[in-house]
């Protein structure tokens, strides 16, 4: 696989995230469902903490990825839902740490919403990898 950046801004690439990305080659793609702050027996987690459910929600999204034989390096689209964005930003170094390290800077959407499908959950990642 092969992936090209591609940006007609710098601002986005200084945030963690390209504008767009040209996949080419053999791949393989996962499509990652919304993943919160959920415990792995299905109980939800840091009730009122964006930035524990943050944390969370991004080993979640991981250990999607290792499941399928992949890693944080092989994303290349997340879309952030949360209720309260101006609470997410102060906390989002968290993902954006941990996608640098991975060396990915994925095509990134941060949407605010009214609620998400578990009550207390404040953040949502959902995530398409290829490999």
């Amino acid at each position: 696989m092969e992936r090209r950046a591609v940006n007609t801004v710098t601002w986005s690439q200084e945030m963690g995230f390209n504008q767009g990305e040209v996949i080419s080659g053999e791949t393989r793609t996962l499509y990652i469902s919304g993943q919160t702050a959920m415990s792995k027996d299905g109980r939800p987690e840091h009730d009122g903490d964006v930035e524990a459910q943050l944390a969370l929600a991004v080993a979640n999204l991981e250990a999607v990825l290792v499941e399928a034989g992949m890693s944080l390096a092989n994303l290349v689209r997340l879309n952030v839902y949360t209720t309260d964005v101006d609470a997410m930003f102060p906390h989002y170094g968290v993902l954006a740490g941990k996608l640098g390290a991975a060396g990915v800077a994925p095509t990134t959407t941060m949407l605010g919403v009214t609620r998400l499908a578990i009550p207390g959950q404040m953040v949502e990642l959902e995530g398409t990898a290829v490999a």
